[in-house]
Parts: structure tokens; sequence; C-alpha cells
């Protein structure tokens, strides 16, 4: 693990081919963590979508990345809040790669509080990547600029919650203009965080309603899915319930005619197991 200054006129092998190649290609790329991600044989996927993301957009970050992931892809994406967050934490739960883009210095990690979460990309074995120098702040003119980074550095975008005017929707349109892939998971009619989404797939984008879609066009085989378990029969009840759902604890409950104090016994078991995930807010939904 290291930093490293990369200049797009050296000869240095580290400079990734696939971002010579994009309109305004970086000059410079300043790095920290796993250089060698730069030239890993293994597929890059660019996972993105709104900071304000809804459960149903958790639930589908969390099931769609955990998979892809397993299968072998690199997940890059932007180290914001909402969407971006829970790719790179999926991403990392389960063992994977994962490369954040930033728009400010390496130094001025942003927004403050997924600080941790950079750093446990690096131990990771994960990179974090700008094209601006150390102690430059954070700026709303440079997410749109890092986004074609992103969107260069990746074999496709999926946009998984969005609205229209979205910094997702500017990640798929350098996609566009790079001649890339992009796939978007469509959402409830009346929510506006699916608009992008909606609109991306009246443009062309690829409809994806499950992870396979994504690895059969890029004819990446897929692992076959054992079937989680619990150990006691309100373990399963639980895992049952969730398995298709994302549901608060006060509807778990609800549903499963049990007391209380048994339900969070039960789930707190179930997420010690890496069978359930906490989202915050009381709400869990199965891994």
């Amino acid at each position: 693990m290291s930093n490293k200054i990369l200049k797009i006129d050296s000869s240095h092998y580290l400079f990734p081919d696939c971002l010579k190649k994009i309109p305004r290609p970086p000059k410079v790329l300043y790095l920290m963590g796993n250089l060698e991600l730069l030239k890993a044989r293994a597929p890059y996927l660019a996972v993105v979508g709104t900071r304000r993301c809804t459960d149903y957009g958790k639930k589908a970050v969390i099931d769609f990345t955990k998979t892809l992931t397993l299968a072998g892809l690199i997940i890059v994406s932007g180290l914001a809040k909402g969407i971006d967050t829970l790719a790179h934490k999926t991403c990392i739960e389960h063992k994977g790669k994962t490369i954040a883009v930033l728009g400010s210095g390496l130094d001025k990690i942003y927004p403050k509080e997924n600080k941790k979460l950079a750093q446990e990309i690096i131990q990771n074995k994960g990179l974090i990547i700008s094209e601006y120098p150390a102690s430059t702040p954070p700026n709303r003119f440079h997410f749109p600029e890092r986004n074609r980074i992103i969107a260069g550095c990746s074999l496709g975008v999926l946009v998984i919650e969005a609205r229209e005017k979205s910094g997702a929707l500017i990640t798929a349109d350098w996609a566009t203009s790079q001649q890339k892939p992009i796939f978007a998971i469509p959402g409830s009619v009346y929510n506006k965080t699916s608009s992008g989404c909606h609109f991306l797939i009246k443009k062309g984008a690829h409809l994806v309603d499950k992870p396979e879609n994504i690895l059969k066009f890029f004819r990446i085989k897929t692992q076959k899915k054992e079937k989680v378990k619990g150990e006691t029969k309100e373990e399963n009840l639980i895992l049952n319930l969730l398995r298709n759902n994302t549901l608060h604890i006060d509807q778990i409950i609800q549903t499963t005619k049990m007391n209380p104090q048994e339900v969070l016994q039960n789930l707190s078991k179930l997420e010690f197991g890496g069978k359930v995930k906490n989202l915050g807010g009381g709400i869990f939904t199965a891994i």
C-alpha cells in the first residue's frame, strides 16, 4: 500500500489505458492504496445513485453489489452518501475490491463521515483516486468532472436510484460519450428517486431487475447461490419474511406475531451471523 502520483504523459505502466482514451483524460492521478488494482484483470463496474436513497434503493444496492462482488467484479463509485457508500461497504463486507474516485484532494475526504470508510477501502486492498492535488477542498464543480473518471474506469455504469437531475445521470452521460453500456434499475412511478432511472431506460439504458442481467451481458459466470438458513424456527420465520422485503422491526413483530424481545434477540443473532443487515432506523433486510 502506498501513495503515488501518475502523469498521463509518463510511460509508467500503472497509468490506466482506459483513462487515456476518454474525453478530457486526467493529466495527473493522485492515488492512495492498492496501486496494482489499476491493472487488475477483473472487470470494473461503476455503481452510482442518489445520496438520499429509499429503503428500496438500499436493498437493491446491497443485493446487486453482493452478487456482482462475489462474481469477481471490482466496484467503482464516488464515496458519496447513500448509494455510493452502501456499494463500497457491501463490496468490502463480501471480501471484494473497490475503487473510490474523489472530487477533492486525497487528504480532504468528503463527506467527512466517510473518512473511516476510506480507511477501510485502503485496509481491504482497495484504492482511492483523485485528479486533484492534496489539500484541494471539495468543490461542487469537481464532482461532475470526477464522474467522467468513474465511468472511464468501468466497463459500464449501474444506476440504482436517481432523480432526473442527479449526479448519477451525469456519470451515465459520460458513459454514453465513452460508448459504455448503462444499466438502470426501475422503481415506483410514484417515487421521484426512480425518475432518473426511468428516464435512462426510455433513452435506451438496459433495464435490469436482477444482478444476473449484468453478468449475462458481460458473459460472466454466476456463482450458485445457497439459500441462507437460520438455526431455529423463529430465525427462519424472520429470514423468510425479509428475503423479498425491507421491513421495520414493528412490521416484523406484527407479521410474525412474536413478542418484541424475541424478535430483537433473533434479529441480533441473524445480524451477528451476517444473515440480515440493519439499514438504520430499525429497518432490516436479508443479506
